[in-house]
């Protein structure tokens, strides 16, 4: 059997820098990511949580009305300094610009309409970006009472989009990688210098065929936009392939963990096998599996517990005994329901645990109702940390 996981003492340690969470939707990943990272500023770190879920499920339960690119501050917080902030992956996007490149490069990059649509919504902008905004985070310092420079976070938490598509940012520096060194890209940046029509020209003759159908089919302007853009980015490529691949091997180091959250039903649990297991090829460090919103048997009064068959059994003598007795009846039938939603869960927590017996989990009782504040949140730290 695996052993149990405290998480209480894993975003406490200091070793511990980044905390990355992954798993399906609707199984309370978000909610354990704040509850995370509440854990950690209240032990007296300075935590940012960062969340890539567009749900604002984060924000209410911190008793913020909104996040966006910025950290902001969550009030209440006893003992250190809590953030929070969702990835905005056009702002990230500008700011890599920004950074990198003169004023009037980044202007026309910006006003490029090919531009405009890869910072939205192009397929990978969000995992690249993802991954960028990691890697920002993690780079920042600030000047300490001292004079000295220190890392603006002590612990970074990470809470990534529901599904498979999580572990995506894992191949941004492989995918962007391929991009910049495709031949379309090379036949774009080569004739560069050429511009205008000349330029088109260029292109054609190069791309033969593809082009002009290229050409034909979305237009000479558009490719045109898209050459452009190439070329603005071209002396930018090399920094975003190494500031990529730098933040890949940081989530390779001891001070990484990947927590994998799950529910107690298949479908979950098949999805935490892959995350699981893709992280064990990719060789990221795996600190445990949450199996969160598990249901427990409830106890009769003088502390037994009723199993679903002694209950369904104690519910039908009860009946033959005393028919009147309605009351009593339903009780012990819900008790019987309890029970066996009770015995569905930990027979696939053990299930999923016989399968991966290396793998620290703990199981997260669910709650009577939903996390709405820092209380809920704490809540969930103590049953995490229990």
């Amino acid at each position: 059997m695996s052993e149990r996981m405290d998480v209480g003492a894993l975003v406490r340690d200091p070793a511990t820098r980044v905390v990355v969470t992954c798993g399906s939707g609707g199984v309370g990943k978000t909610t354990t990511a704040a509850a995370m990272a509440l854990m950690g500023a209240e032990a007296g770190r300075r935590t940012v949580v960062l969340t890539i879920d567009p749900a604002r499920r984060l924000a209410q339960s911190m008793g913020l009305t909104e996040l966006d690119n910025t950290p902001r501050e969550v009030r209440g917080v006893a003992g250190g300094k809590l953030f929070a902030m969702m990835l905005d992956m056009k702002r990230t996007f500008d700011d890599v610009v920004l950074e990198h490149s003169s004023a009037e490069r980044a202007e026309q990059i910006f006003a490029n309409p090919f531009y405009q649509s890869l910072s939205s919504s192009f397929a990978g902008t969000q995992e690249y970006m993802a991954m960028e905004k990691l890697g920002q985070l993690v780079a920042q310092t600030r000047s300490s009472a001292e004079g000295s420079t220190q890392d603006e976070w002590d612990l970074i938490v990470v809470d990534t989009p529901p599904s498979r598509s999580a572990l995506d940012f894992l191949d941004a520096p492989n995918r962007l990688g391929r991009f910049l060194d495709g031949r379309m890209v090379r036949l774009l940046t080569a004739p560069a210098k050429a511009g205008g029509k000349a330029y088109l020209k260029v292109v054609t003759v190069s791309v033969g065929m593809v082009a002009r159908v290229f050409t034909r089919v979305i237009g000479g302007d558009l490719l045109n936009d898209l050459s452009t853009f190439v070329s603005a980015l071209e002396s930018m490529f090399g920094g975003f392939r190494e500031r990529a691949q730098h933040t890949y091997e940081l989530l390779k180091t001891p001070g990484t963990a990947f927590v994998v959250v799950a529910a107690p039903e298949p479908d979950a649990l098949r999805e935490a096998s892959y995350f699981v297991e893709r992280l064990s090829r990719e060789g990221m460090p795996l600190a445990g599996v949450v199996v969160n919103r598990t249901r427990t048997p409830a106890p009769m009064p003088g502390g037994r517990v009723l199993t679903a068959a002694r209950a369904e059994a104690a519910a039908d003598a009860l009946s033959e005994k005393d028919p009147s007795a309605r009351l009593g009846l339903a009780a012990l039938r819900v008790h019987a329901e309890i029970a066996a939603a009770a015995e569905h869960d930990a027979r696939m927590t053990k299930r999923f645990s016989a399968a991966h017996p290396t793998v620290p989990l703990v199981a997260v009782p669910a709650l009577p109702a939903d996390v709405h504040d820092l209380a809920g949140l704490r809540a969930i730290g103590s049953l995490l940390h229990a």
